[in-house]
């Protein structure tokens, strides 16, 4: 029986990924009884969308989408913390506790900043570097891609 389950989840793997290759999309999820699948494309099809989408929301919106990239210039490559994957980022350990760091926290090197849910794991995300929050790019709950800025530390 157990081994009839596996056949039937390998199955529905490769019916979501030819249904990516189909329409085109980069993710997909089901959620069915007890099983949950989601299959990703690989990380260099995202990296190829993610400019897409910033140069269709360019035209429209020009002051505010300026902004984020010239806060990002001013600030060096090594201060602005990136994620490491797709998920949801969470700013708090749990729901209606407190966060873990706000804009002006003094973090070091390893402590936690938030979490990112991949997979139903949560997956603590690092400092990379001792100094300042003076940005944070996303909200709680938040979807994000593979290598989207989350926070800045200087």
């Amino acid at each position: 029986m157990a081994e009839k389950k596996k056949l039937n989840q390998k199955q529905i793997i490769r019916d979501l990924a030819e249904l990516l290759e189909e329409t085109g999309l980069s993710e997909i999820e089901i959620e069915q009884k007890d099983l949950r699948v989601r299959v990703c494309k690989a990380q260099t099809t995202v990296a190829a969308v993610a400019p897409v989408q910033q140069a269709v929301a360019t035209p429209p919106i020009a002051a505010p989408v300026a902004t984020p990239p010239a806060t990002a210039a001013k600030s060096s490559s090594d201060s602005v913390l990136t994620s490491p994957m797709v998920g949801t980022a969470y700013r708090a350990p749990e729901p209606g506790a407190a966060l873990f760091v706000d804009v002006g926290t003094k973090v070091t090197q390893g402590q936690t900043l938030l979490i990112v849910e991949a997979m139903k794991t949560m997956n603590h995300i690092p400092a990379h570097k001792t100094g300042t929050v003076t940005e944070i790019m996303v909200e709680d709950g938040q979807p994000v891609e593979f290598g989207e800025p989350l926070m800045v530390i200087e």
